[in-house]
């Protein structure tokens, strides 16, 4: 992806760090905080989907408690993150409200994410939104997440994030102008990278640690999420927060910061996962027409292509779809359980409310979450949507 590329995108997820919102390590920052809306909004004018993950809370809570150091303990770290979130997202909605925009607060763990029913619920709210025309505000939920289940740092969250609604580009706003030959608080000679390979091991030599007492995250944790985001096709901006219109700019197609990019193709790395990690719990029989909607298209799969459910599956598991023939030609993440698959099967989404009593997607199976199975090799193939 070129910079021109950039420039052209319309689904963007934006990290801002600790150390970019703090004042003095007390409290936030409000007007960077405004600053940084006062860009988005722009984007958003130009019809950007901007889905924004904000650390914070803890600096926030901090500044609130009187603390000049960030705490060692989880529930004195989950104490300030409770109190510092309500300043924190009453500081975004505060910006945002000026240029009329809706804000929506949603708070994560690394469990919503592993689980499948939860990752599906995440996707589906966080695309609604979106269509919405709302702006998603993400936090990591430090209030109830352990050492075992934290994301450990919001770049690693918001790579999370990228690769649940496949974002086109992934902005990691720090303190930094990006990634350097050699750390520049040190070496007078190191230059700036304007592009590098996300999966290229010997980058991380590169990155040092942590530069600031406030986050959680270095250079290290950027090239990380890099990595991790370029899974569904998303390319990596790390720029620095501090230069003037950093997003504005960007979206111009400006060279500012470092690009990590993936020789991958879209969604490769997440669609192998969907592949060849998860079995099939039932199958889905589609008729002609949604068969080759499938196969030819690249499409989501609606229910009203479907003439049979078989066996039993929960919302989230992964199903089989197979031609009248028997033959599978395709297999993905399930929005709803065997017995609303079972109901709603030959049927509209326009249908599904007055059947099920709700609607979770106006699809049967996501094209995000589905995969193409190669019948002759009777092997999954990455399909190019």
């Amino acid at each position: 992806m070129t910079r021109q590329r950039i420039a052209n995108a319309r689904r963007w997820v934006i990290k801002v760090g600790s150390s970019l919102l703090t004042a003095d390590g007390i409290g936030l920052d409000e007007t960077l905080i405004s600053s940084w809306c006062d860009q988005m909004a722009v984007l958003k004018s130009h019809g950007i989907e901007v889905v924004l993950v904000s650390s914070g809370s803890i600096a926030e809570g901090m500044g609130r408690l009187g603390l000049t150091q960030r705490p060692r303990d989880l529930p004195t770290l989950q104490a300030a993150a409770a109190i510092g979130q309500m300043g924190l997202v009453r500081a975004y909605e505060k910006s945002f409200n000026e240029y009329q925009l809706k804000t929506a607060q949603i708070l994560l763990t690394h469990a919503d994410l592993a689980n499948r029913q939860r990752y599906l619920n995440a996707g589906a709210t966080l695309r609604r939104l979106l269509e919405l025309d709302t702006v998603p505000v993400i936090n990591e939920n430090d209030t109830v997440t352990t050492e075992e289940i934290r994301f450990g740092d919001n770049d690693t969250l918001a790579a999370s994030v990228a690769n649940l609604i496949s974002a086109d580009v992934l902005v990691i706003l720090t303190d930094q102008d990006g990634l350097f030959s050699a750390d520049p608080r040190s070496d007078k000679n190191a230059t700036l990278l304007e592009r590098a390979d996300a999966n290229n091991p010997a980058i991380m030599a590169l990155a040092g640690s942590a530069g600031s007492q406030l986050g959680s995250g270095g250079m290290r944790t950027k090239i990380t999420a890099a990595s991790r985001a370029s899974a569904s096709g998303t390319t990596t901006i790390i720029a620095n927060g501090r230069c003037e219109n950093v997003l504005q700019r960007l979206a111009s197609g400006e060279t500012l910061g470092t690009m990590l990019t993936s020789d991958k193709p879209p969604r490769l790395a997440r669609k192998q996962w969907l592949s060849n990690q998860l079995k099939s719990n039932g199958r889905l029989w589609l008729d002609e027409g949604a068969a080759n909607a499938l196969q030819n298209r690249g499409v989501s799969l609606l229910a009203v292509g479907v003439t049979r459910v078989d066996g039993d599956f929960k919302r989230g598991e992964m199903v089989s779809c197979v031609k009248q023939d028997g033959t599978e030609i395709a297999k993905g993440l399930s929005n709803y359980d065997r017995d609303a698959a079972t109901r709603i099967a030959g049927k509209t989404s326009e249908e599904f409310n007055e059947i099920l009593g709700f609607t979770s997607e106006p699809e049967l199976i996501n094209r995000d979450n589905l995969v193409l199975v190669d019948s002759a090799t009777t092997t999954s193939t990455v399909s190019s949507v």
